[in-house]
């Protein structure tokens, strides 16, 4: 009788993963209704939520990979998949965020990616394409959405799930910072509503993301697979085209 074979780590489905793709997308296209109808700007402070739980899922995926194997194939299409999604998106998030000085969110999740790939595999190469991808965020920190500090997120929540206990503080601290405005600043000095749920929420979120990680799903969730990546492009063009015809 041969052998039966088990399953990798990284070939399980993780039904608390694709909880937090849900999620993340839900409150994303919360966020962006905003412009669609303005009245509705309070679906911001949820959609300080969607970075850090995509971010999350980054992190979680890589953690889930054999240390030190960074050039497989999975992780070239990994790779592969969001350059050529980060270009694809570029004409629709330009077309609905018409003025934009920014690139779309695509470009910062793919460098927070290789800079995880840096502090997991700990080789010479995942190093060296780690520090590259720093320094490109650095250099590009005024247009990539989020900036340096974005890009350094995945890499945060990465360290906070091998871990647990204070350093779940460090991907909070770094989500805080990277949608910390002086008008929001000074609101929160002032005890405003909406500045102190902005901050809060951007606080909470990857922390409310790293224990719902943890948690076993009592229902099925509908896995999130490579049309994922597709999600991100045709929810603007969709958006793009209610936002015309409500005119």
């Amino acid at each position: 009788m041969a052998d039966e074979q088990v399953p990798s780590p990284s070939s399980i489905r993780n039904g608390s993963l694709d909880l937090i793709k849900w999620l993340a997308m839900l409150t994303m296209v919360m966020d962006h209704l905003r412009y669609i109808w303005p009245e509705a700007n309070g679906l911001y402070v949820p959609g300080r939520i969607a970075f850090p739980f995509f971010c999350l899922a980054i992190a979680a995926n890589v953690a889930r990979s054999r240390v030190g194997d960074v050039f497989t194939a999975g992780n070239a299409r990994y790779l592969v998949w969001l350059l050529l999604f980060a270009a694809l998106s570029e004409v629709p998030y330009r077309s609905y965020f018409y003025g934009t000085t920014s690139l779309n969110v695509l470009p910062t999740l793919l460098l927070g990616l290789v800079i995880a790939w840096g502090v997991h595999h700990q080789t010479r190469e995942a190093y060296t394409m780690a520090l590259v991808a720093a320094a490109l965020a650095f250099v590009l920190d005024g247009p990539l959405m989020y900036g340096f500090i974005g890009a350094l997120v995945p890499a945060a929540l990465l360290v906070a799930i091998r871990q647990p206990g204070l350093l779940w503080l460090l991907p909070a601290a770094l989500c805080v910072l990277m949608n910390v405005r002086d008008h929001l600043l000074s609101g929160v000095a002032s005890y405003q509503l909406y500045p102190i749920l902005v901050l809060a929420t951007a606080f909470v979120a990857p922390l409310f993301g790293l224990w719902l990680l943890r948690q076993s799903t009592k229902f099925n969730v509908w896995p999130v697979r490579r049309w994922g990546y597709l999600f991100y492009p045709v929810h603007l063009v969709i958006l793009q085209v209610v936002r015309i015809a409500t005119l």
